[in-house]
């Protein structure tokens, strides 16, 4: 597969009413958004069953539905997240027993309303005590049966995606990835080194890389996990507001948004294929779009390095060893 640089994360689209949704959301409003994405050159959207318990991958299905073929974008979702409809706020089960991973892709295809998964993942290491050999060894079995076409893992480490290696290539990873959290560089240099692609999420931390957070903003978040998140509070949020105010002055130099600027350093990092980047409505997707092709300088990722490690907000290197260019991608 061939995908752009940037694609559209479909978390919040999942709405409110469990553990770790993002407030209300409208459907039409999420609808929108990823139509324009699409519009846009976009062609790849990221989602997970967990997303409001199976809502997001349903609304993805209504808001791709009749979309030609060849602008049809590749759909990527997750397994192994179990959030319980008896008590949604509940914190959700990591599971991945062979036979629920089979059980969830099917469920996954139906609510998706594809007959193949373009990219499938497992979300999180298990804590049911299923080992990796047998859950690694499931995901290959789906992709030889066609009901995936490329099987990856999501906040799996080195040590994980080594064992994985053993029973069969990776084709992808997905860890979180900012100018704040910074500590999969690791696991970014080892998939740069064995021929796996990696896709970022949270290059914008959740919102607060944008520009537009502040102390006011997150007391005012209702029925939203980032309330509870410890980024967002206290001398935690204030070291996160610097970066974001360092990387708006870059912004303001390039006329570009902070929002792109966030998600061009994750970008900029050797070994990042591309990063998930949310949006709730349309505009939002104009935001970060930008991003894609603004290449930052080595000055540029200097002068956010020196910012992090000035208020040391977050963890991991400060800055990629060197800038990728791009501006033609």
């Amino acid at each position: 597969m061939d995908i752009t640089v940037v694609g559209l994360g479909s978390w919040a689209v999942g709405g409110s009413g469990w553990s770790f949704g993002w407030g209300p959301q409208d459907d039409n409003d999420s609808i929108a958004a990823i139509r324009h994405a699409i519009a846009s050159g976009v062609n790849w959207i990221d989602t997970a069953a967990a997303y409001g318990a199976g809502h997001a991958e349903e609304v993805i299905a209504l808001a791709i539905r009749g979309v030609p073929d060849h602008d049809r974008p590749y759909v990527f979702t997750k397994c192994g997240v179990l959030v319980d409809p008896a008590d949604p706020y509940r914190k959700p089960r990591r599971a991945a027993s062979p036979d629920l991973i089979r059980r969830e892709v099917e469920d996954s295809l139906d609510r998706l309303q594809v007959e193949s998964i373009d990219l499938y993942q497992v979300h999180w290491p298990p804590d049911d005590g299923t080992p990796l050999e047998d859950y690694w060894s499931t995901m290959l079995a789906l992709k030889d049966e066609g009901k995936i076409r490329a099987a990856g893992l999501s906040n799996h480490s080195v040590a994980h995606l080594q064992a994985a290696a053993a029973i069969g290539h990776p084709d992808s990873l997905q860890p979180p990835f900012s100018a704040i959290r910074r500590e999969a560089a690791a696991e970014i240099a080892w998939c740069a080194a064995h021929g796996t692609g990696v896709i970022v999420y949270a290059p914008m931390q959740s919102g607060l890389l944008t520009g537009a957070f502040s102390a006011a903003r997150v007391a005012a978040l209702r029925d939203d996990w980032r309330a509870r998140d410890p980024e967002f509070q206290g001398e935690r949020l204030e070291r996160n507001l610097v970066v974001a105010r360092a990387l708006g002055s870059v912004a303001a130099r390039r006329g570009t948004t902070t929002a792109a600027v966030a998600v061009a350093w994750a970008l900029a990092w050797p070994g990042v294929t591309g990063a998930i980047v949310g949006a709730r409505r349309p505009d939002q997707v104009d935001g970060w779009l930008p991003a894609a092709g603004l290449g930052l300088g080595d000055e540029e990722l200097g002068e956010i390095g020196r910012a992090i490690e000035a208020v040391g907000a977050g963890g991991g290197p400060v800055r990629p060893p060197k800038s990728v260019d791009r501006a033609s991608s």
